[in-house]
């Protein structure tokens, strides 16, 4: 499995989590064994999830401040999955470069968000990116 094949997996389980307000690393474990995924980049997975559960308090103040008129509690569900996989990414995994943790955001997004999406999180991480870099 590529890594934006498993990229999708993350998101997949951002958003499983987040409708089911269980943020545990132990649900990672279950996840990778329930959906038969031993194909995939299991490090990267792991290391993104944990990191999002880990850092979600610091990952959603990023949104709140870079959405503008928009409350956490009313952007799509799939939309927070994308945004804080993708920050994950940017901010604690620097192996990454910021440009392709946004990239394949946007191409995440167009694949299961509405039409519009991929321009409201490319917006998101474009402008956090600019104000991690100041």
């Amino acid at each position: 499995m590529k890594r934006k094949e498993t990229r999708e997996e993350a998101v997949k389980i951002a958003y499983s989590m987040d409708v089911n307000k269980e943020f545990n690393a132990d649900n990672i474990t279950e996840y990778i064994e329930h959906f038969e995924l031993k194909d995939m980049d299991v490090d990267y997975f792991k290391k993104t999830i944990s990191d999002m559960i880990d850092n979600m308090e610091e990952i959603d103040k990023y949104i709140r401040d870079n959405s503008k008129d928009w409350k956490i509690t009313r952007i799509a569900k799939v939309d927070l999955a994308v945004l804080r996989v993708a920050l994950s990414e940017i901010l604690y995994n620097e192996t990454i470069p910021e440009s392709v943790s946004i990239n394949e955001a946007v191409e995440i997004s167009k694949k299961f968000s509405n039409e519009d999406s991929h321009k409201f999180i490319n917006g998101i991480l474009g402008t956090v990116v600019r104000c991690i870099k100041k």
